[in-house]
């Protein structure tokens, strides 16, 4: 496997930024896209759970639905791509019982071995309230979705996050309501327009002394 060199990774991430204006007549060929679709798929979480669920919607017309829904945002229509991440409400013994399974058949264990892996991740759970899992999976999601933008920057593949949306509209239009998911945000994906000023905008961050220390 070749792995991308220092200054090859900083590159893409300093050429990254919230793209405000995308061309519509530019479109992610398939493979890229899947390989996006891949890497969501891909993401860590918190003991593997995987609490959500990522919709991809093609469907034009549930686009300028939901765009409607996001304050106009452009970037919902005139990306090529765009991707609604949704969070699982709460995760139940049986889903915990559905992974340790998927764990045990994937890496070719014993299912009983796994049984105080399964026994401390209900334990952990299992003393949640609903809303404390709630925000713990969403503390998940984010994990996704930044690992969604990185990958997308370094295919060199523009992306902008989309909290400025409703989300009970969303579940509404998705038809989410009692399925136990709930829209959380959205990250449009594509090329930027050449029109877009942000796009040579020089990133501002503060300076390494001030966000990071060693001890």
């Amino acid at each position: 496997m070749k792995h991308l060199t220092p200054n090859d990774l900083t590159a893409a991430l300093q050429w990254r930024y919230a793209t405000k204006s995308f061309d519509a007549t530019k479109k992610i060929d398939t493979s890229t896209f899947d390989a996006l679709l891949e890497s969501l798929r891909l993401s860590p979480s918190s003991f593997g759970l995987q609490p959500w669920k990522f919709i991809v919607i093609e469907n034009s017309s549930v686009r300028e639905q939901l765009r409607a829904q996001s304050w106009n945002q452009p970037q919902v229509t005139d990306a090529s791509h765009l991707v609604v991440l949704a969070v699982k409400e709460q995760i139940s013994p049986s889903d915990i019982s559905d992974w340790i399974n998927c764990l045990a058949i994937t890496q070719q264990t014993p299912i009983d071995q796994l049984a105080p892996l399964q026994g401390m991740i209900q334990g952990f759970t299992g003393g949640m309230s609903a809303d404390d899992m709630l925000q713990w999976n969403t503390r998940q999601l984010y994990i996704a979705l930044g690992t969604l933008m990185t990958s997308a920057a370094v295919m060199g593949i523009d992306s902008c996050p989309l909290e400025g949306i409703s989300p009970a509209a969303y579940d509404q239009i998705l038809q989410l309501e009692g399925t136990g998911y709930r829209s959380k945000v959205a990250c449009a994906l594509g090329y930027r327009s050449e029109l877009d000023k942000y796009a040579t905008a020089p990133k501002a961050r503060f300076a390494s002394e001030r966000v990071l220390s060693r001890i």
